[in-house]
């Protein structure tokens, strides 16, 4: 294609509105910008310079067939992070930022934070903003699929962050041992029906196995809260992503884990998106009061501590031991292989 920035953008957002893409104009630019090679703030500059972008319309072909923009970009940021994505994982959404809001919430003492996992890491989002604002913190990401847990480990070093944090691939917390001082997991959590109906961008482009929660959507809750009992410090916290409307039910399996929920915090629709859970040990003699007075303080502190938003404008192994410390600083997280589930490291 060949005209000027201000035509080219025009003709563009035509074709992506004929398409039913909600943003077409915005997405129009960024997709100019994409195929020049350039700034998108370099297009109001060059609004009357004529341009050649050849590669723009199998671009925009790609965009009205309603694949993500953000899958064509190879890119999305979240909590300011700059990262790339690949069809392997789901696309981070700035929905799922509130989960590291509700992090920072319930761990304040941000420097006593030292081991974090989260399961089912995908692009490695949530840890990698997660260790940026627990500084003292080391963190391990666990996801099913190896391209995945080598994506997530890519933007680990394109963000610094290699020598904080490792990947495995593996199901869920299966051949994890050790304690951390926080847990964050994104589960799948549609139900199995609903996956058809959803919007094409999601339904056609992003994983299954990464929306699919069952019949109930609630498979991937049962299998991570089993295990937070052995994974959670004595004072560590579990934030799990919720699907609109199941805050009651996730909170009831914890409970039934010996685990305590504590309220949900809002994502800025308004929808309960963030579940924190804490440990919940046996009453000790003389400090029953203590400990009841504590996990009150911590429920109140998640409800109204006020942490601001850093996000985007708005939604089995060769070469690895059976069994062995994961690479990181005074971890104390091991991993032990399963039959049929062997981890690997791809850091």
């Amino acid at each position: 294609m060949r005209g000027t920035a201000r035509d080219l953008i025009g003709q563009a957002e035509a074709t992506l509105a004929a398409a039913g893409v909600a943003s077409a104009r915005l997405e129009a630019r960024l997709l100019l910008a994409h195929a020049l090679g350039a700034e998108p703030a370099s297009l109001l500059l060059a609004a009357t310079t004529v341009l050649d972008a050849p590669a723009l319309p199998a671009l925009l072909a790609r965009r009205a067939a309603r694949e993500p923009l953000a899958l064509i970009l190879g890119r999305r940021e979240f909590w300011s992070l700059d990262l790339a994505v690949s069809p392997a994982t789901l696309i981070p959404r700035p929905d799922t930022e509130t989960l590291i809001e509700a992090a920072l919430a319930a761990r304040p003492d941000r420097g006593a934070v030292r081991r974090i996992l989260d399961l089912g890491t995908g692009t490695g989002c949530l840890l990698l903003a997660a260790l940026g604002e627990f500084p003292a913190a080391w963190g391990l990401g666990v996801d099913v699929a190896p391209a995945a847990a080598t994506l997530a480990s890519g933007n680990a070093a394109r963000l610094g962050l290699a020598a904080r944090a490792a990947f495995l691939c593996a199901d869920w917390a299966a051949p994890i041992a050790g304690r951390f001082d926080l847990i964050l997991a994104n589960p799948p959590y549609i139900e199995s029906a609903a996956i058809a109906g959803l919007m094409p961008e999601v339904a056609r482009y992003e994983p299954r196995r990464a929306l699919d929660g069952g019949a109930d959507g609630l498979d991937a809750y049962r299998c991570i809260i089993a295990a937070l009992p052995r994974l959670l410090a004595p004072d560590g916290v579990a934030v799990l992503e919720l699907g609109a409307g199941q805050a009651d039910a996730v909170a009831g399996l914890a409970r039934r884990a010996g685990l305590v929920p504590l309220a949900p915090r809002a994502d800025l629709a308004g929808i309960a998106r963030a579940l924190i859970l804490a440990t919940n040990p046996p009453a000790a003699a003389g400090r029953g009061e203590k400990t009841a007075r504590a996990k009150k303080h911590l429920a109140s502190r998640c409800e109204t501590s006020s942490v601001p938003s850093h996000g985007s404008n708005r939604r089995p192994g060769d070469g690895v031991p059976a069994s062995g410390v994961i690479a990181g600083p005074g971890t104390g997280a091991q991993v032990s292989a399963s039959p049929g589930s062997a981890p690997r490291d791809v850091a």
